[in-house]
């Protein structure tokens, strides 16, 4: 029987213990090269483009000879504004990718020895520039789409009489739909939803015309069999034909999903539940990359993306409101 790749030695290319060793000066390093690939980590202003800049001494910061602006590795990135070390920022990372069904944020505050608020914020941070990969992705050939619901179930009470029937609707509390459209052996998109029959346009504005749509034998996908080819399989008789005929990747990307949610953050608002789609999107997409090279490519989409609006200041926020 051939090994996981998961237990084997490629997976594990990048390790807490190299970084730590390695100090700030290469974790810098590291940083200047992804921000700066084209230059091979020499400076480029942040606010002209200019690729003439000096050194500030004794700081990790540029003077711009065009516009004299002062400027870092991460002015005007996800990581702006930083307050943790290089070293610490790489750390957060590695942890981050390594976790094969995500780090709930205790104990990734735990692990960096920093407080509760700087890891949710860091990690709700870290989701948003890997979705950004597939924001605009379309998808051809063989594609799954199903979806599966996500509940908040409110607490009952504790006399049986005071009790309400949570399967009707207005006791449902916050239930919503994530909407997954997975390419076989390509890339997942996720939508998080109130219906699963939203997932009808979905498909429809983000897949190739000549896309072949695997789906169940749910009525809302009737609809899309007028524009794509497409294949059904009813659950209630089997799940897989032996022949192609299945939503088996589909739905190992919901076991992750719910692996994370139930075994990992125990409870998810509905607000943030799109964050925590994409990031088990992400990870069952690169389940077979190594861990030192999925931390890279997260470490670029930080790096050359603006600073987050949705998360900058987020606690601030939450105080003034």
């Amino acid at each position: 029987m051939a090994q996981h790749f998961l237990l084997s030695a490629q997976s594990r290319t990048l390790s807490l213990k190299a970084i730590y060793q390695g100090g700030e000066e290469k974790a810098y390093e590291t940083f200047r090269k992804l921000r700066w690939p084209e230059t091979d980590g020499e400076p480029i202003c942040s606010e002209c483009g200019c690729i003439e800049a000096k050194p500030i001494k004794n700081r990790p910061t540029f003077r711009c000879i065009a516009c004299n602006k002062h400027f870092t590795v991460t002015s005007g990135t996800m990581f702006a504004s930083r307050k943790l070390s290089f070293t610490d920022l790489l750390a957060a990372i590695c942890l981050f990718v390594n976790g094969s069904k995500g780090m709930s944020a205790v104990q990734f505050s735990r692990d960096l020895d920093v407080q509760y608020k700087t890891a949710f914020v860091m990690a709700h941070k870290l989701r948003e520039a890997l979705a950004a990969e597939t924001v605009n992705a379309t998808l051809d050939g063989e594609v799954e789409i199903d979806g599966a619901h996500f509940q908040k179930t409110p607490r009952q009470e504790n006399r049986v009489e005071d009790r309400v029937d949570r399967r009707i609707y207005p006791n449902r509390g916050a239930r919503r739909v994530v909407v997954a459209l997975r390419q076989r052996k390509g890339r997942t998109l996720t939508f998080v939803r109130r219906s699963e029959a939203d997932g009808v346009s979905i498909a429809r504005a983000r897949m190739a015309a000549d896309a072949h749509v695997f789906a169940d034998e749910a009525t809302h996908w009737d609809a899309l069999e007028m524009q794509f080819r497409s294949s059904r399989i009813n659950h209630s008789e089997a799940y897989s034909d032996g022949n192609g005929k299945h939503t088996n990747w589909v739905e190992s990307y919901f076991s992750r999903l719910r692996r994370m949610v139930i075994g990992q953050h125990h409870q998810v608002s509905h607000k943030y539940l799109y964050q925590y789609a994409n990031h088990a999107a992400w990870l069952e997409d690169h389940r077979c990359r190594s861990n030192g090279s999925n931390a890279m490519a997260l470490l670029g989409g930080t790096l050359n993306l603006p600073s987050s609006r949705v998360w900058a200041g987020y606690w601030q926020r939450a105080k003034n409101a």
